[in-house]
């Protein structure tokens, strides 16, 4: 048996029938020339038929709420499903399909994930190749953004050609030869203790840093977001909006502005937000905050969570894009910095402390008006090269994460080819017409492309330096 962690354990004290705690993602393949009319069954078939066992985290039940167990009964049907959409087929069918399910919750008394393959997906341009796909889901206290995105790249294949003869619940099968680097490590409980006394003097260092800075904008606290409504209590009812938007666009943007490509990401979402709560009458008067996953792996695992989040300053309350994507560098790199400074035990320490009142609001509800951030914004590293099942190639992936009460809206997006994936999740009853905001994000996208062609016809960029005590002296962009 395996031990869970406080993160994992989080995840699971925080599910509710209105608030299912999995992440999904949807796959879309295109059929390969010349494929059989029934591909997508044999595809299914052997799956259905692999006698070869289910694999960590595959085999996992949970025990008491503390342990995971290995599964000593699986059970094929219980987790693979096989669906055909309503003619005409069109992605507006495959999305409410999916939104449907991602609102389900798991069955505790089983592994706790489930594998949907949809077919009769219209082709993307008339005359295109016909499509499928694959809508996976896991809970939370099983995988992170990041385990998820590499269980998706050990089941798939690199070659057009090379067949893929396992079910995605079998991989490590396929990859003996590095079982022992994707399995989390076993720890003993004094190593464990030990670790967690060696961080409280880092931790309080830290969170002194914090009120030090109390009243800088670039260093966002637990008590400054404001209330919107995006902070609803939510329903289990669940909208999933996905779009792909070319990758290069947003490195063009970081490349003229000197920043990175995740800050033109966190400037394109606030922007489009700002504009769907202004197209409502619910803007705040304050900047909005999103919770920003990190990642702290530092190994192959493909299990568990070892992430932390950053709180980012969105400048909502800027209609001047360029100072709003300024204030969203500045707090960005504020945080990294002190992430840099901590370990990985320190780092989820410090959050633990830092976000405690947001946990327990979370789980009791008793403060609904005040929350920590309000959204939560993911972008999650995918494959640099194409990826097949058995010949088809894996056209698009769109991630579908978690949202819960006060936090109506998720945003994740994943990085594949040439593509950014953007799979937006949200409780359809507290936010309606959650479609736009991909119209919202198009439009912010060309808007900082144009700005950004300016400031870089100017020789102006977004400059971060510190001096030896650590001060950030920032280029201002606009007045």
């Amino acid at each position: 048996m395996r031990l869970l962690t406080a993160v994992d354990q989080l995840f699971l004290l925080l599910e509710s029938r209105k608030q299912p705690m999995h992440v999904g993602g949807l796959f879309v393949f295109e059929l390969p020339d010349n494929a059989d009319s029934d591909f997508v069954y044999q595809l299914v078939k052997q799956m259905q038929e692999s006698d070869v066992p289910p694999s960590f985290p595959f085999n996992q039940v949970l025990e008491h709420l503390a342990f995971w167990k290995k599964d000593k009964d699986f059970d094929v049907e219980h987790h693979l499903h096989h669906v055909a959409l309503p003619s005409p087929g069109r992605v507006r069918e495959l999305l409410m399909y999916v939104s449907r399910e991602h609102g389900r919750l798991l069955d505790r008394a089983m592994p706790l994930w489930e594998c949907h393959v949809i077919e009769g997906i219209q082709p993307e341009i008339e005359g295109g190749p016909e499509r499928f796909a694959w809508y996976f889901k896991i809970h939370h206290s099983l995988v992170d953004g990041i385990a998820a995105m590499r269980l998706v790249q050990k089941s798939l294949s690199q070659s057009p050609t090379e067949p893929v003869t396992l079910p995605v619940w079998s991989l490590m099968a396929r990859h003996r030869n590095q079982v022992n680097a994707i399995l989390p490590a076993e720890r003993s409980i004094r190593g464990i203790i030990k670790e967690q006394i060696s961080t409280i003097k880092p931790v309080f260092t830290e969170l002194l840093d914090n009120v030090k800075n109390y009243g800088d904008e670039g260093y966002v606290g637990t008590f400054d977001a404001p209330m919107s409504i995006l902070n609803k209590r939510i329903s289990a009812s669940r909208r999933i909006a996905a779009q792909s938007y070319d990758i290069q666009r947003f490195n063009d943007i970081a490349e003229r502005l000197k920043i990175s490509r995740n800050d033109v990401v966190l400037a394109v979402c606030a922007g489009a937000i700002r504009r769907y709560l202004i197209s409502m009458d619910a803007l705040p008067s304050k900047p909005l905050i999103a919770f920003v996953p990190m990642s702290l792996r530092t190994d192959n695992s493909i299990s568990g969570n070892q992430l932390s989040f950053v709180l980012a300053n969105l400048g909502t309350h800027l209609d001047n894009p360029l100072r709003r994507i300024e204030l969203i560098h500045r707090s960005m790199n504020n945080g990294k910095r002190r992430f840099r400074r901590m370990n990985q035990a320190q780092v989820i320490n410090y959050s633990i402390v830092s976000y405690a009142w947001q946990g327990i609001n979370l789980a009791t509800g008793l403060f609904p008006r005040k929350q920590a951030f309000n959204l939560i914004i993911s972008n999650v590293p995918g494959s640099e090269k194409p990826l097949y099942w058995n010949g088809a190639r894996l056209q698009s992936l769109y991630p579908a994460s978690i949202v819960f009460n006060g936090q109506a809206m998720n945003i994740t997006l994943a990085s594949y080819l040439d593509k950014i994936e953007f799979g937006i999740t949200a409780c359809s009853k507290a936010l309606p017409r959650v479609q736009d905001m991909l119209m919202l994000i198009e439009e912010e996208l060309q808007l900082l492309e144009t700005t950004s062609k300016e400031l870089a016809f100017k020789g102006i960029t977004v400059e971060d330096k510190n001096d030896n005590k650590g001060n950030n002296k920032t280029k201002k962009l606009a007045p």
